[in-house]
């Protein structure tokens, strides 16, 4: 059994939130061994707000969940223990409690002291301020991985539509620049190998860059010089790709089950169908790390923190399919 880290994210977020709805809701620890790292303080804040009791144990370090049997389990790093958490409120403290914990979570990671991890929301304003110079997890974790941002692809998928990024979060300005045939071949090999996971055959679908996927080089030609010679190598590698398509019409097409994945150019090209269709339970993939991450396929919703209106879809999502995947290999 391959322990399942869960980070708590930004300690003023809905992470910690999300984790005691979860598991104080009906989720039995006994499918599978949970290790929660973060602040214990934002979790006590929210089970006495749920009106709920503690669900986890205490180890004094995350090494001692490998021999655990099946449950729930938290480890504090040292210098979040006591940890003030003001819950809805962004500031440094939560930067720093999510790039702390992502660091623990990676040393288990990389020793092959867990199989996966779910990672909760963060502002990636706090967690620069904090000292932790990344754009985000998929940055933070491929660097620590030793993979690199290039050597990673950002997935977010629902039940109907899953979609790869050949970028991420830069400038629209500079995608056309930052789409290569070097970064497409790499998104469809990563792509591939996750649908392959899944079980699922039906061709990946690949976007234009520009409207109507170029109109045969009248409206831009990246998709003549870039986009299809990258295609045609992974096809030769038998990766069975399909494009380059327009962008407004594919996904209707993918929703329907024609594609397995859709890889998008762009951020809001991909992501804008997606959520239509899956805003509250789409999630969050790494693909290319060396160990599984899933993530909620939102932000930290300070604005939502203790309310009671925040969904908890997304979250029971990214923890399933981070088990599904590990049973997978």
């Amino acid at each position: 059994m391959k322990t399942v880290l869960i980070t708590l994210g930004d300690s003023n977020g809905l992470g910690p939130e999300l984790v005691c709805r979860h598991f104080l809701e009906g989720a039995s620890p006994v499918d599978g061994r949970y290790l929660l790292i973060g602040p214990e303080t934002a979790l006590t804040w929210h089970v006495a707000r749920l009106g709920g009791g503690r669900f986890w144990e205490r180890l004094a370090a995350p090494q001692q969940a490998a021999s655990r049997d099946a449950g729930v389990y938290l480890y504090v790093p040292e210098r979040l223990e006591g940890m003030a958490v003001l819950p809805g409120v962004e500031n440094v403290s939560g930067g720093l409690a999510a790039g702390l914990s992502l660091d623990v979570a990676c040393d288990l990671l990389m020793g092959r002291l867990a199989g996966a991890i779910v990672t909760g929301p963060l502002s990636k304003l706090a967690l620069n301020r904090a000292g932790f110079a990344f754009p985000g997890h998929t940055e933070f974790l491929a660097e620590r991985a030793g993979v690199g941002p290039e050597g990673v692809c950002m997935h977010l998928c629902g039940p109907r539509l899953r979609v790869s990024l050949a970028t991420t979060h830069p400038p629209l300005r500079q995608v056309p620049d930052l789409i290569t045939r070097e970064r497409i071949l790499t998104c469809l090999r990563l792509t591939h190998g996750f649908v392959t996971a899944l079980g699922l055959k039906t061709p990946i679908a690949v976007c234009g860059v520009n409207p109507h996927a170029g109109e045969g080089g009248l409206l831009g030609r990246e998709e003549i010089e870039v986009v299809e010679p990258a295609m045609a190598e992974a096809r030769g590698e038998g990766i069975d790709a399909v494009g380059p398509l327009p962008a407004d019409t594919v996904f209707f097409r993918a929703a329907a089950g024609e594609f397995s994945a859709v890889l998008a150019m762009y951020h809001d090209q991909g992501l804008g169908p997606l959520k239509l269709l899956h805003f509250h339970e789409c999630v969050n993939v790494t693909l290319g790390l060396p160990f599984i991450r899933t993530s909620v396929g939102h932000g930290t919703g300070f604005g939502l923190v203790g309310t009671g209106k925040a969904d908890l879809g997304s979250f029971r999502a990214a923890v399933e399919l981070a088990r599904t995947l590990l049973a997978a290999g």
